[in-house]
């Protein structure tokens, strides 16, 4: 399933190519956003190789990716679905990889890695590296999931900004089980010089969803800052490196270095610096209503886990938990 929103006259031709040769293997449900203009103009290369339609207007929600989702779910005749951006791109083996995982779990995250590599697309690498590196996963612009576990909490929020930690935790909140194999590479278009730009602070802002990370990445530019000015050099050399060295470890796991490149780690600092930066301009945003998304502003990140244990159990008492 592929929840999409597009600007009219925007090119079709290689997602359409793309969405092709997927449904050859599985059905295939694009959950269109767009304006009627841009809609009718996709709905010609794309409704002979899927069900094209659009997001349920009973399906409350600012998040229209999380709209598009619940809609192709309410249409779905699998429990095994796939959840697609229009970035991401599977290959046969890495997608029946995916569906085969879902015999023993409930939801997948996949790793995906961009091909190709402009230079920005290597310093958001670096975010990859570093979180593979010590979380021990990362977050991939895909999932896979089983409908019934989403169906059994009710679906998920769609008010929030961060929707797959959304989506994770409202499966682990029903008691399912997720998996996040760091050797399961899906490749990933990389966004335009302008889209990565405008998706700094909105990526910030997700981080209000692990206060924890939050106040380390607030932390490092004044740090930063304070020793430069002391002209304390050495201890900021240190540290980036440092930085460089964490992001090789997650370059190297799980056979990374076959489709990340060694120039990503050395763009560990810019990024961490970058996402320092960023978070204080994230809090700005907190502080005034909210992050900016598709023409409106969402203030909640992700529901915290606990209070989605708790919305779940007060919601459907009588059904039992699922076992992990």
């Amino acid at each position: 399933m592929l929840p999409i929103r597009r600007a009219a006259n925007t090119p079709v031709d290689e997602l359409a190519s793309y969405l092709a040769r997927i449904a050859r293997r599985c059905d295939v449900i694009v959950v269109d956003g767009s304006d009627a203009v841009a809609f009718d103009q996709a709905h010609i290369a794309w409704s002979q190789i899927a069900l094209h339609i659009a997001p349920e207007s009973s399906i409350a929600g600012q998040n229209g990716k999380v709209r598009g989702v619940l809609t192709a779910l309410g249409r779905s005749q699998h429990d095994r679905v796939v959840i697609a951006d229009d970035d991401v791109r599977f290959g046969p083996a890495e997608l029946e990889r995916t569906i085969a995982l879902l015999d023993d779990a409930d939801l997948v995250r996949p790793q995906n890695y961009f091909d190709p590599l402009p230079w920005h697309a290597r310093w958001d690498t670096a975010r990859t590296l570093l979180n593979r590196a010590i979380d021990g996963v990362d977050f991939p612009g895909t999932l896979a999931v089983r409908r019934d576990v989403i169906a059994s909490a009710g679906g998920y929020d769609a008010n929030v900004l961060f929707e797959n930690l959304e989506l994770i935790r409202t499966v682990e909140a029903v008691g399912g089980r997720t998996v996040s194999p760091l050797n399961l590479y899906v490749s990933r278009r990389p966004p335009s010089t302008r889209a990565f730009w405008s998706q700094r602070i909105r990526q910030a802002y997700d981080e209000f969803a692990r206060p924890h990370r939050l106040v380390i990445f607030l932390l490092i530019a004044p740090t930063v800052a304070g020793a430069l000015g002391r002209r304390r050099v050495s201890p900021v050399a240190l540290a980036a490196l440092l930085s460089v060295a964490i992001a090789e470890a997650g370059r190297r796991r799980a056979r990374g270095a076959s489709v990340f490149p060694p120039s990503a780690s050395w763009c560990a600092p810019l990024w961490l610096l970058e996402r320092s930066v960023c978070s204080w301009f994230a809090l700005a945003a907190r502080l005034t209503g909210g992050c900016r998304y598709a023409g409106t502003k969402l203030q909640v990140a992700a529901t915290p886990a606990r209070e989605l244990r708790r919305r779940i159990a007060a919601r459907l008492p009588e059904q039992p938990r699922l076992t992990a």
